[in-house]
């Protein structure tokens, strides 16, 4: 068949655009895979013509496995009130998030034997964005798919995988999504997929997840970074010295990078049940150091991982971390990062997570983004975790100036 290229811009908030996609992806529905691939590379395609290559592939890649178990979506909730409502006036960050969520794994899913919910989770939220997710869900055909959760119902508990977290306050996302797990596996999911409250990944994608799953592999990894992936970002949301954090983050997280595991953050991810019993047995971190903690219990389980090149556009105006602060929620990523791998047991740079330890306080980290040392001022992204580069002892002295 032929498409001519797709010139027009993608709106995360418009319904119209999403729909379109979709549209898109229904003309490309019996071309083949390497011509989907090639559309989904070639930058002059167009965003929506790319994006509909890679629903494509997912729809393609689902029918092919024939999975026919129940899937479980998980996602946290801090700040999501206007994104979860429809875009308005009064309202122009919303992106209607929870109602396209449903009309995206609807489009996936029909006509399969796969069963799936969505567990929308609230991570004590002063805005109560639990109360408007409920309010969205009802008014949406599938609201029967819809299981919306309260981290502050669940805190504190005696025993389970949140038992370790004292307050709803302590949580950085993380809470939210193991009591979304949790309950997705009580109520007999075999897998979930892991995904943010936005809609910066269309979830007509998850068939790339369900497909290596299907096949055996029990952790499937979304990544950003692939050669083959689309990534759409806004602006830049760090200073230049954000580097510096990158290479604190991959010489502590060596044992995940040293595994082609580039893309930790990615809010694109499944875990088969298997492996959830066992990273939820003990989380070591409700930060937002969360996703290192669950690839680390997987690895120590001996869990198979396969990454997987997906479409992102990034969603930022409303970004959680912009209104918590983005150095407190590297502060919680870097703190959390050791703090999982020294629970884990698993291999990382003891001297680099000592220096975390020093100076990866939020206050310290926004001087530290300011700047970059002359060791990583031309550092290539696949050089950065090397202590060749810039070692620990370096990096300590390089902050003691600083100070």
């Amino acid at each position: 068949m032929s498409l001519s290229p797709s010139t027009e811009g993608f709106d995360l908030g418009s319904s119209a655009d999403q729909d379109r996609v979709r549209q898109l992806a229904d003309q490309l529905a019996d071309v083949p895979e390497t011509e989907l691939r090639q559309i989904g590379s070639d930058d002059d395609a167009g965003i929506s013509l790319r994006l509909a290559s890679k629903l494509a592939l997912s729809r393609q890649a689902l029918r092919r496995s024939s999975w026919t178990g129940r899937l479980g979506v998980v996602f946290g909730m801090w700040g999501e009130q206007r994104r979860l409502r429809p875009r308005s006036r009064e309202n122009p960050a919303g992106e209607d998030s929870l109602h396209t969520k449903l009309d995206q794994l609807d489009w996936l899913f029909q006509g399969t034997a796969v069963d799936w919910h969505l567990y929308p989770t609230d991570d004590g939220d002063p805005d109560d964005s639990a109360a408007v997710a409920e309010r969205r869900a009802a008014t949406h055909r599938l609201a029967d798919h819809v299981t919306v959760l309260r981290l502050s119902e669940a805190v504190p508990a005696e025993s389970g995988p949140l038992r370790h977290l004292a307050s709803v306050d302590d949580s950085r996302k993380g809470g939210a999504v193991v009591l979304g797990a949790t309950r997705a596996l009580e109520d007999g999911c075999d897998a979930i997929v892991m995904t943010d409250a936005d809609n910066s990944v269309n979830l007509g994608q998850a068939g790339l997840l369900v497909d290596p799953f299907s096949r055996g592999t029990e952790v499937a990894i979304g990544d950003r970074k692939h050669p083959e992936a689309i990534l759409v970002k806004a602006e830049a949301r760090w200073g230049p010295g954000i580097v510096v954090l990158r290479h604190m983050q991959r010489m502590v997280g060596r044992a995940l990078f040293s595994r082609g595991l580039r893309d930790t953050q990615a809010a694109f991810k499944l875990y088969g049940r298997a492996a959830l019993t066992d990273i939820l047995d003990d989380p070591s971190t409700y930060g937002f150091a969360f996703d290192s903690d669950w690839l680390y219990g997987a690895i120590a389980g001996g869990h198979s991982i396969e990454t997987v090149p997906f479409a992102f556009v990034d969603s930022f105006e409303e970004s959680a971390s912009l209104a918590q602060g983005p150095m407190t929620t590297w502060e919680s990523l870097l703190r959390g990062l050791v703090a999982a791998a020294r629970a884990r047991g698993v291999d990382h740079d003891e001297e680099m997570a000592a220096v975390v330890d020093d100076h990866a306080s939020a206050g310290e980290l926004e001087r530290v983004v300011r700047e970059v040392p002359r060791e990583l001022q031309h550092a290539g992204d696949e050089e950065l975790g090397k202590p060749e580069l810039m070692s620990p002892q370096q990096l300590r002295a390089w902050l003691e100036t600083l100070r």
